[in-house]
């Protein structure tokens, strides 16, 4: 079977993403061949577009996608949960592929794997078609390499519902793992972006007794209602000024989504004696974040830091949008689709900030 695969090529900043073609190599027996259907800018593909952060260029971007089966290897029978996996399949899957008999993978921390592949990340080598480099959303197909913890979709979920599972929800779904029991806390989400939204609905769902928004954006903060947070709190306010606002209302779990240093350290300042504060932000270079030890110290303070996620983290984030779709409104979060070969305008779009996200559609 040759199949004539389209990517959208990142080359540099400020450089025009390119249109090129590529013969797709014939797929190994550990691998899948996916078409993509769906793919959402995240946040860390506009910090590369933009200079933030830097990858091994050229390169394929995009990693919150979702895909239709076209073919599969004889020894890819099932899906992470042991679903059967069959062509036509909707699926999603980890953004990277590990060894499961390396030593981080039998830490319990697959995610920092040695020799990673990472989707939308990896370098694009079109004379080595796919197996190259063309792995990541912004192309018309992907295979799934060894390793790959796949994930069978629910076909009630929409493209827009589904495509940020395997980024935003995901990584959530791992904060809340690391943060520990949730039920009856108050918890409070630092930033009501993407990855903010997603946090309220789950904390929410977790149990919590309050979920505590804060963010800078009055707008923002009240969108936040929509996803669980029942708690909003202005950015600009002080930690005593705070604890007057609520003073009945102790924080026990804080989880940064800003990456902010002084965000992250007024989430210190306001968590209560035994709180624990996971940040996830903080993936693009930032001033130091102050930390007094002493207060850490006396008000027994954990601080936990989570970059990416596990498979069964993303199994969880299947299973929450899956039975949570129409409880909170996931799908308009995308707020704006283009095609393919519209990608240059999207990127434009998404720079703007006015969406949570901006789809690109097959």
């Amino acid at each position: 079977m040759t199949i004539k695969a389209t990517a959208m090529v990142f080359s540099e900043v400020g450089q025009p993403f390119e249109n090129q073609q590529v013969i797709l190599n014939e797929i190994d027996h550990n691998e899948v061949l996916v078409r993509i259907l769906y793919t959402t800018i995240c946040t860390s593909d506009i910090h590369t577009f933009t200079g933030k952060r830097s990858l091994a260029c050229p390169c394929v971007l995009g990693h919150e996608i979702i895909g239709e089966i076209i073919a599969k290897g004889k020894k890819i029978n099932c899906d992470f949960n042991g679903h059967l996996l069959s062509v036509g399949d909707l699926v999603t899957w980890c953004v990277y592929a590990f060894d499961k008999t390396s030593e981080m993978a039998k830490k319990g921390i697959p995610q920092k794997s040695e020799g990673l592949y990472k989707y939308g990340h990896h370098q694009f080598k079109p004379d080595d078609g796919l197996n190259g480099g063309l792995n990541g959303g912004f192309a018309t197909h992907c295979v799934l390499k060894k390793g790959t913890a796949i994930f069978k979709l629910p076909d009630f979920l929409s493209y827009k519902q589904a495509a940020p599972i395997n980024c935003t929800h995901a990584t959530i779904a791992g904060a809340l793992r690391v943060a520990g029991y949730l039920e009856n806390k108050n918890v409070m989400i630092t930033g009501t972006g993407m990855l903010g939204l997603s946090a309220c609905a789950m904390a929410r769902e977790s149990g919590a007794k309050n979920v505590f928004a804060m963010d800078i954006n009055p707008e923002r903060l009240v969108y936040a209602k929509k996803f669980g947070a029942n708690k909003l709190v202005d950015a600009n306010l002080s930690a005593d000024e705070i604890r007057k606002l609520y003073p009945k209302e102790k924080i026990d779990v804080i989880i940064d989504t800003t990456g902010i240093p002084a965000v992250m350290e007024l989430g210190i300042e306001t968590l209560n004696i035994g709180g624990i504060a996971v940040w996830i932000g903080a993936v693009f270079n930032q001033p130091d974040t102050k930390i007094n030890a002493e207060m850490i110290v006396r008000n027994l303070i954990t601080i936990k830091g989570l970059h990416n996620y596990t498979p069964n983290d993303l199994g969880f984030a299947v299973d929450f949008i899956a039975k949570n779709h129409s409880k909170y409104p996931f799908e308009e979060l995308v707020g704006k689709e283009f095609l393919l070969e519209e990608l240059p305008e999207a990127f434009e779009s998404a720079k703007s900030g006015e969406h949570y996200r901006v789809g690109i559609r097959q």
